[in-house]
């Protein structure tokens, strides 16, 4: 048995103002209550909310204090993501692992922003694999980014056996990703850990869930602590004879006869695509995609004027 010991927040999320200090004081409780925990995930954008507008530098006195907190309680922290500005002026949905020695390990950029909602937020490229000694291997990937099998399907391929996954949903389509969630430890034979805000950061139900797509635990809308002990062995049994013995799901992806040529941007296999339209936001009544005429032309919908903050914020709750 190899057991590891990992705590969600879903906590209470403020748009604008600084939920840091908030955050710190759930952590002292947390680990007050559950002095076991070795790690902490916080959801996405919890520490400044969900506007572009308090962007941070990659460095600052907010993450310092994430380090002094893992730092002093000895655990492993993900404090959900904050808004990055980078030197270029690009602004990045950011998450910063910190070990229990207060040392950021690995740094992640979300690769799939919300987009169009998110269409001024960048896009990373690198993924984000961690290993803690002695117990296994770990992937991060922020919110939007899990309705793209693909991004599991690296991490995993390299040996990633905990999912952990900040998420800022506050609309109806929470339920379309919970069974994404559900699907992924099944697909991946992976743990997952589903952590969502509430208020501006989303409308809760977090969840984890194990690498036979059982639920083990799933929050409703309040806030709440929930560290769950897993076992890595389960992973790795699961992994070797499959979910409950049947689907041995990595194997026989390793052992496949064909080659996917939508991945080859030059074979034309994804032409079908390319025929969906531009990624704007919708209008009122438009029909693109069905056939007839959108109201707006596509270059009308481009140049439509930038959105305020108020509804890049409902865009981000409707799925961060």
């Amino acid at each position: 048995m190899t057991p590891f010991a990992i705590a969600g927040i879903q906590m209470h999320i403020a748009a604008v103002h600084s939920n840091v200090a908030p955050m710190l004081h759930r952590l002292d409780v947390l680990m007050a209550r559950f002095p076991w925990t070795q790690m902490v995930l916080f959801s996405e954008l919890a520490p400044f909310g969900p506007l572009p507008r308090y962007a941070q530098p990659l460095d600052n006195d907010t993450i310092q204090q994430f380090q002094e907190a893992a730092r002093r309680y000895r655990i492993w922290l993900i404090p959900g993501s904050m808004f990055e500005k980078a030197d270029d002026g690009r602004i990045y949905n950011t998450s910063s692992v910190i070990d229990p020695a207060g040392e950021i390990v690995t740094r992640y950029r979300k690769m799939f922003p919300f987009r169009p909602y998110e269409s001024e937020i960048a896009a990373g490229t690198d993924f984000c694999i961690f290993d803690v000694p002695g117990v296994g291997r770990f992937g991060l990937s922020i919110c939007y980014d899990i309705w793209f099998p693909e991004t599991t399907r690296q991490l995993t391929a390299q040996g990633v056996e905990i999912l952990l996954h900040p998420v800022l949903t506050g609309t109806t389509d929470r339920d379309a990703e919970l069974a994404i969630a559900r699907a992924t430890a099944a697909q991946f034979q992976c743990y997952v850990f589903d952590v969502n805000g509430l208020a501006a950061g989303g409308v809760g139900q977090s969840c984890v869930i194990d690498p036979a797509a059982t639920v083990l635990h799933q929050s409703a809308g309040q806030e709440d602590f929930f560290p769950i002990e897993v076992d890595l062995d389960q992973v790795r049994r699961q992994r070797e004879t499959g979910i409950k013995g049947l689907g041995q799901v990595l194997k026989s992806f390793r052992d496949r006869s064909a080659e996917f040529s939508v991945y080859d941007r030059a074979s034309g296999t994804d032409a079908y695509l390319h025929s969906l339209g531009p990624l704007v936001m919708p209008g009122q009544g438009s029909t693109a995609g069905l056939g007839a005429a959108d109201p707006r032309t596509s270059v009308e919908a481009a140049e439509t004027p930038a959105v305020t903050d108020v509804t890049q914020l409902v865009g981000r709750a409707a799925n961060g």
